[in-house]
């Protein structure tokens, strides 16, 4: 697609001032997420640069951000641990990085609609509910290292749970009252009487939150010496003075090893699916109909995190929460990205004695709010209504995780909701009736029937064909024969209904029910 850049020009006064924005949600997230991620907090930075002007100039989503995200970090906190060396994992990001750009040019972007969606909702609850247990030391200014690996158990007797309970016997004041005092700006920041404020669409929690944290401490140092927080859980930015000392270029040295290629095939596969995820979302919330091609923007997350693992970026995904903050501040056009990129680079370089003031138990609650927001208990009561189908895989996935890994967690609930579907398919198998009829006003009457049983398995191919139906049809899709049809199809046929008149399609609905509101 051809790109005109005059018009995006035209946009400027409206993606200046959502890209400033974009910053201010972007920046403690960096941070924060590197932090979580074991790896250098430079490396959030880098991604969040590269993952706002690469991508952003690569992509075809005009609304949509990238940089680091909170559903790899249990994923990149794992690989630094199991190849013992953060340039090594980099090389890990490069390799994945070319993958999704082997899946962008083979046109794999469909893969997504083949992973059941309670598996990715339990996927991205268990992260959720990791990503809480292991700020918990951070924002009680315990050290990192309590709580030991990412996976259930430390090898040495201990295990997640454990070393939770070991944490809340060794609080540092300081930090403590830093992080609740962090804590309750966020979740004032989420309450409605602020929300309708529109200012804070300009100050965002996670901003005010992480100056309060800074004049907090100066604050401590000044009337109470003895809390105050140590230089080691504060933020330590290098110097922006000699670019040579902060790039850390990947270590191909076990190019062979099949830990770096399990990793980076762990990293191609979940950071594609987030991403895939996170635009489709953004664009059924575009007011402007617009549709994110698929396999262009694995070609540009395959680029981008190949730059980034070769300048020591920790990986990037396209991020739903950055996307919405750009879109709610009235951004147009993807220039609005890219100058958050921008924004990053001379934040870093003008100010980084502010940045390495930051209290790391103000980035840790940060990311508690990150971590509820992907396990909210509502989450659970939702997937609970849908019924046993998507209730069960997404709470084994979940168990499975917390008590395994997330590849194997991931693996087990597949497993499970294969099974239901296939027990399902094994008595009524799917098929499709297509009947092509005049209608009698110009236009085709096309008639969909569907089979007895529509899994998640038949999404893809329902997606495609709803896709392929000419402009300016009259389409009944008849559900009566119909004894079940998946929520993930339901969705699929709903959203064509919703949409179809964009393409002067006539969408008449039979049998087919409303899916449970998410």
């Amino acid at each position: 697609m051809k790109e005109n850049f005059s018009s995006y020009l035209k946009e400027f006064k409206s993606d200046a001032p959502a890209s400033i924005v974009v910053f201010l949600v972007a920046l403690p997230l960096c941070l924060g997420i590197a932090l979580a991620s074991g790896a250098p907090l430079f490396s959030g930075i880098v991604t969040g640069v590269v993952g706002g002007i690469v991508v952003g100039l690569l992509s075809g989503s005009h609304l949509s951000v990238s940089g680091p995200a909170a559903g790899l970090t249990v994923i990149v906190l794992t690989a630094i641990d199991d190849l013992g060396s953060f340039p090594i994992f980099l090389a890990a990001v490069v390799i994945a990085g070319v993958l999704q750009l082997i899946m962008g040019f083979i046109r794999a972007g469909i893969i997504g609609l083949y992973f059941p969606s309670s598996v990715i909702k339990g996927m991205l609850a268990a992260i959720g509910i990791i990503l809480i247990l292991k700020q918990i030391p951070h924002f009680l200014g315990v050290d990192q290292e309590a709580f030991g690996s990412v996976e259930y158990g430390d090898g040495e007797g201990h295990n997640t749970f454990t070393n939770f309970f070991y944490s809340l016997s060794h609080i540092q004041p300081g930090a403590f009252l830093v992080g609740v005092l962090s804590l309750f700006i966020l979740i004032l920041w989420e309450r409605p009487f602020i929300k309708k404020q529109s200012w804070s669409k300009i100050l965002p929690g996670a901003l005010i939150a992480v100056v309060t944290s800074i004049v907090a401490n100066i604050l401590l140092k000044n009337f109470m010496p003895t809390w105050l927080i140590d230089s080691s859980h504060l933020v330590n930015l290098p110097k922006f003075t000699n670019l040579s000392t902060l790039i850390v270029m990947p270590d191909f040295s076990a190019i062979f090893s099949p830990t770096l290629w399990r990793a980076a095939v762990v990293i191609a596969i979940i950071a594609s699916l987030e991403t895939l995820l996170s635009i489709e979302a953004i664009d059924k919330l575009d007011p402007h109909k617009r549709r994110t091609p698929n396999n262009r923007e694995l070609v540009a997350q395959g680029t981008g995190n190949i730059i980034a693992g070769m300048l020591g970026g920790i990986p990037m995904t396209a991020v739903i929460v950055r996307s919405t903050a750009n879109l709610e501040s009235g951004a147009r056009t993807k220039m609005s990205a890219v100058y958050h990129g921008f924004l990053l680079v001379l934040s870093v370089s003008l100010i980084p004695g502010v940045l390495n003031m930051i209290p790391l138990s103000s980035l840790a609650a940060i990311l508690l709010m990150v971590g509820y927001k992907l396990a909210k208990p509502s989450l659970f009561r939702k997937q609970f209504k849908l019924g046993f189908g998507q209730f069960f895989p997404f709470i084994v996935t979940i168990i499975a995780i917390l008590f395994t890994d997330l590849l194997i967690g991931i693996m087990i609930g597949m497993a499970v909701g294969v099974y239901f579907i296939l027990m399902a398919n094994y008595k009524t198998p799917y098929f499709y009736l297509d009947e092509d009829l005049p209608a009698g006003n110009g236009k085709k009457h096309i008639t969909l029937m569907l089979s007895e049983h529509v899994s998640f398995i038949n999404k893809a191919n329902l997606q495609i064909t709803l896709e392929k139906i000419p402009e300016a049809s009259a389409v009944t899709i008849d559900g009566s024969r119909s004894q079940d049809i998946d929520f993930d199809a339901l969705k699929i046929i709903h959203d064509f209904a919703e949409t179809a008149h964009e393409r002067d399609i006539e969408v008449t609905l039979k049998n087919v029910p409303e899916p449970i509101p998410h």
